[in-house]
């Protein structure tokens, strides 16, 4: 079946790209979205513009392009020769793709707190968090194309 596949990988790995832009450029601008709405007071007419700019950041790109980057992610590792299961790279990857979903449920659960207005965290909180995907791609990137070992 994956062998299948292997003629269709130079698309699987374009596609995974392409999701992963779209994944993380969601995951710099949300937090930013929560520095700024910070700023306003609770159930100004302000607020409720951020809620919904957070609400369909998170639902119709953010949500759906992690989903994509997993499945083309998956196909790509699936296929044979892709990756050396034994090789270090691919642990740390692994490690930061865990952080990454993690940091995702996290902008989840403050978008959620925002929505009630009931966010708790400080604009400094969300400028340093804004820095969490940052981090996390660089290590993955370098992880991936150097394979340092």
């Amino acid at each position: 079946m994956m062998m299948a596949l292997l003629p269709w990988y130079p698309w699987i790995k374009a596609f995974h790209v392409i999701s992963v832009i779209a994944w993380m450029a969601a995951m710099f601008y949300l937090p930013r979205l929560f520095v700024y709405h910070c700023q306003v007071a609770a159930g100004s007419p302000e607020s409720e513009r951020f809620k919904i700019m957070e609400r369909r950041l998170l639902r119709a790109i953010m949500t759906p392009a992690m989903l994509s980057s997993l499945f083309f992610g998956e196909l790509l590792a699936a296929l044979p020769g892709v990756i050396n299961w034994h090789s270090g790279w691919w642990h740390v990857k692994l490690l930061c793709l865990v952080g990454m979903f993690a940091f995702h449920g996290g902008c989840a659960k403050w978008r959620s707190a925002f929505a009630r207005d009931a966010n708790v965290h400080s604009e400094r909180f969300y400028r340093m968090m804004n820095e969490v995907p940052t981090l996390l791609m660089i290590v993955i990137v370098i992880m991936v194309i150097v394979k340092p070992f």
